[in-house]
């Protein structure tokens, strides 16, 4: 029904910046919030941030003063600046949105998606 569809992965040395983009598109009433989380191999997944609908954010200590995370309501997106990245930051990013679908004649739920991911590299 719904489906997110991210970009903006790629290598990256120490100190530079990258910018995922992530858009939702299907049978969308609402999108309560969207977020990214990161997968890195033997820790758990993480989340990196989290705006709403009304552009309430948070981040991980880890993403603080580091990344941005924005969204756009009307396309259905949202998008992470990263800058100064760190070796550390490499993993897969997936991008998660919080959806209300229509279930029904005249019924709906909310439901959790979530993206195919996006490998960021960050290596000199």
């Amino acid at each position: 029904q719904v489906q997110l569809v991210e970009s903006g992965g790629g290598l990256v040395q120490p100190g530079g910046s990258l910018r995922l983009s992530c858009t939702a598109s299907g049978s969308i009433l609402r999108i309560s919030d969207m977020g990214w989380y990161r997968q890195v191999p033997g820790k758990q997944r993480e989340l990196v941030a989290r705006i709403s609908r009304d552009g309430n954010t948070n981040y991980a200590d880890s993403a603080k003063g580091h990344f941005t995370i924005s969204g756009d309501n009307a396309k259905n997106a949202v998008y992470l600046q990263m800058d100064s990245l760190k070796p550390e930051d490499t993993a897969v990013y997936h991008c998660t949105a919080n959806v209300w679908v229509k279930i029904g004649d005249n019924r709906q739920a909310l439901s959790t998606y979530w993206g195919q991911g996006t490998q960021v590299t960050v290596s000199s």
